[in-house]
């Protein structure tokens, strides 16, 4: 009985002394105490807000980019964890920045289908620079082709939205209208009553 009381009583003094020293251990793992503050980095250049948050033993990360012609390629315009924010040495900060080259987007079937219908396609997908070129056709505003940089594009295929996309649009048949020969006629179908 004497023996196991012993076990139990050293076993508990163990126990407390594997605790004492983990929290020591942590104290330095974690370094307790030692923090920084997230500074201020939206609105900066990308390179500038790297620097600025190694400065402070940061590290950046850019987890996002968008596409927006307002800014700057590269100008960070969301940051996690916000400015201020009370934050370990080493923490990575994530970044969004506008992007440095421009969205891709990728073009549905736009041959068939008239140039109005095509022209609001294309504005869903962000296109915004359309010209149409007219070419010999029956079907009057019917899209025959698209191109980009003199090239003929396919459906499926990726452009960037900045791109001046070339709509080939059908002229149609030109109507020929003579009122001289309508009139004529009339006067011709007029004569050959009286004849009767």
């Amino acid at each position: 009985m004497k023996k196991i009381a012993l076990n139990i009583l050293l076993m508990v003094v163990v126990g407390i002394l594997i605790g004492w020293l983990s929290m020591i251990f942590l104290r330095y793992w974690t370094r307790h105490g030692e923090t920084v503050d997230v500074p201020l980095v939206k609105a900066l250049p990308y390179e500038r807000a790297i620097t600025s948050l190694s400065s402070e033993g940061l590290n950046a990360i850019v987890s996002d980019s968008v596409y927006d012609t307002g800014k700057a390629p590269g100008t960070v315009i969301e940051q996690n964890p916000k400015a201020g924010t009370v934050v370990k040495e080493g923490r990575e900060v994530f970044l969004t920045i506008v992007a440095f080259s421009p969205k891709m987007v990728s073009l549905p079937t736009l041959t068939d289908i008239s140039v109005r219908q095509a022209r609001s396609i294309l504005e869903g997908l962000e296109l915004k620079n359309v010209v149409e070129k007219r070419v010999p056709s029956d079907f009057k505003d019917l899209v025959l082709g698209v191109r980009y940089k003199g090239t003929r594009l396919q459906p499926g295929a990726r452009v960037p939205v900045n791109a001046v996309i070339e709509l080939e649009v059908g002229e149609g048949v030109p109507e020929i209208f003579a009122p001289d020969s309508a009139a004529s006629s009339g006067n011709d179908s007029l004569e050959q009553l009286d004849l009767f």
